[in-house]
């Protein structure tokens, strides 16, 4: 979707929250073997990602245990962490991803989620 600029010629609000509600995101979640906070970090990240992503999000595990060159070059300090690559700006989160609210807000789906909850009570 095109963003088209507002009157101030800058693109809109609706226009952003528009484009995020199409958006493809790729995610991809570093974690360590098969600990608890890995395998709670899996579960919850694909929860959010089947209830507000459902058929628009690439997701990607990576066991740095298997392959420590890809968290090197990723600059992974902790695991689990989940890097958001796309839609821009990047953007990472560090824990077991059972901060939903937060999640959904660093991956700008909080308006979208609020707006489809609002549709559901319908």
């Amino acid at each position: 979707m095109k963003k088209q600029p507002s009157a101030a010629g800058t693109p809109g609000a609706f226009e952003e929250a528009a484009d995020h509600a199409n958006a493809r995101y790729v995610l991809r979640l570093y974690i360590t073997g098969t600990t608890r906070n890995s395998a709670r970090a899996i579960v919850n990240i694909r929860k959010i990602c089947e209830e507000h992503l459902q058929g628009r999000y690439e997701l990607e595990i990576v066991d740095i245990s298997l392959h420590p060159a890809l968290a090197e070059g990723e600059q992974i300090i902790a695991a689990p962490t989940l890097i958001k690559l796309l839609p821009l700006p990047l953007r990472r989160f560090i824990g077991d991803m059972s901060q939903t609210e937060r999640v959904l807000l660093g991956l700008d789906l909080r308006k979208v989620a609020e707006k489809t909850a609002s549709e559901k009570g319908r």
